[in-house]
């Protein structure tokens, strides 16, 4: 894993041993391929960061800023090497995405791209990570008018209806399944 261009191009990326599934390089480099410019200048926002291979592509593309969140200590290690590694600045939040989205209205800005690779299994409550996120309150908010949301997921997990997210382009690869979505301004046209 490593990044794939950019300011930081080639450079090679650590992972934590457990409890992380990094997103390949080639759909890292068709999600990129896909935001084209949008990047360049942009706040990001890392859901899930893992080893924050996403929002470090941001900034080695040209994005503003990144903030990193996700409750894994090992992650957030290797989120800060990870940076120090590619000498690019981030912020990194230790903290349980959904309490962090459940505050973040006062975190004050925000973000042009928004990152979310959840876990593919269950959440201990059997709701799917992927239906919490899309039924969010705040994360709409987060996001800029002309902002992307860019959700990874298995291919198989149907997204439900929602009135805040309008699908932009929706790419499968292999055992992933890439949605581009933004923020929906009319309430008529939900996913």
């Amino acid at each position: 894993m490593r990044v794939i261009a950019g300011r930081a191009g080639g450079i090679q990326l650590i992972s934590p041993k457990t409890g992380v599934r990094p997103t390949m390089d080639r759909v890292k480099a068709a999600i990129f391929s896909s935001l084209g410019d949008v990047v360049i200048g942009a706040r990001v926002l890392d859901l899930f960061a893992g080893t924050g291979a996403l929002g470090i592509e941001a900034l080695s593309r040209g994005a503003e800023s990144a903030l990193f969140v996700d409750e894994d200590r090992q992650s957030m290690a290797a989120i800060e090497k990870n940076l120090g590694k590619t000498n690019l600045p981030g912020r990194v939040r230790n903290a349980d995405v959904f309490r962090f989205l459940k505050n973040a209205s006062g975190d004050g800005g925000r973000f042009r791209l928004i990152f979310a690779d959840p876990p593919y299994e269950k959440m201990e409550s059997g709701e799917r990570f992927t239906d919490k996120l899309l039924s969010n309150p705040t994360l709409p908010a987060l996001i800029e008018p002309d902002g992307i949301f860019v959700l990874e997921k298995r291919p198989s997990e149907k997204i439900p209806p929602t009135n805040s997210w309008q699908l932009i382009r929706r790419k499968t690869y292999g055992s992933t399944e890439v949605l581009f979505l933004s923020g929906i301004r009319n309430p008529q046209s939900p996913i």
